[in-house]
């Protein structure tokens, strides 16, 4: 194998490759959120506590509807991962679970479940697909330089194509802007010029 022939990359680099390209298809951190969330909610009701000989009960007589709102949370946090065209629906879903569980779940979990479930349904609802760059900023006309093409001329003045490098304003045919308040008057063809006083309108003869 010469040197110039890259490596191969290992399996763990080409899941990790295939993981972030399928991450960046769809809303994954806001699915994390909302399935975290929904953990504390669903958990705290049947929770207990103890310290020393002391237990400490924080079971609540909505622990059913907690765990509803818990599970509800983890389905809608799976579904922003596979099914990413209803993330509108799950982030509101998730907000108003969020906003259910503060009067039924120990305060939303305290306040932990609620916070979580908020948050990654705004990002849900937030999200939105990425554009490939060719198409976002449109195709470059040509190759994409602003060269011109091999074997033309660049466009001159008209100023400038004059031979003697004289203006074309001085010139008998020409048009003199300097006196720009002044009508103009075309050349006449009868033969008058109207350098010498005429107008230019009246006959040769």
């Amino acid at each position: 194998m010469s040197a110039e022939t890259p490596a191969a990359p290992s399996l763990p680099t080409r899941w990790r490759l295939q993981f972030r390209a399928w991450r960046g298809t769809r809303p994954f951190w806001a699915g994390v959120l909302v399935m975290i969330g929904g953990v504390p909610i669903m958990y705290f009701p049947y929770a207990h506590l103890t310290i020393g000989q002391l237990t400490i009960r924080m079971a609540t007589t909505a622990g059913a509807g907690s765990l509803i709102i818990g599970v509800l949370l983890v389905v809608l946090g799976i579904s922003l991962w596979f099914q990413k065209h209803v993330r509108t629906f799950a982030g509101t879903a998730a907000i108003l679970l969020g906003l259910v569980s503060l009067p039924v779940s120990n305060f939303g979990g305290f306040i932990v479940g609620f916070v979580l479930a908020l948050v990654g349904g705004a990002l849900a609802i937030a999200w939105a697909p990425g554009v490939a760059e060719s198409t976002k900023y449109g195709e470059p006309e040509g190759d994409g330089t602003d060269a011109a093409p091999a074997g033309s001329e660049p466009a001159l003045p008209v100023y400038a194509e004059a031979g003697d490098g004289t203006d074309p304003a001085a010139q008998p045919g020409g048009l003199n802007m300097s006196k720009s308040n002044e009508p103009y008057e075309p050349n006449d063809l009868s033969g008058t010029s109207p350098v010498n006083g005429a107008n230019g309108r009246h006959s040769a003869g």
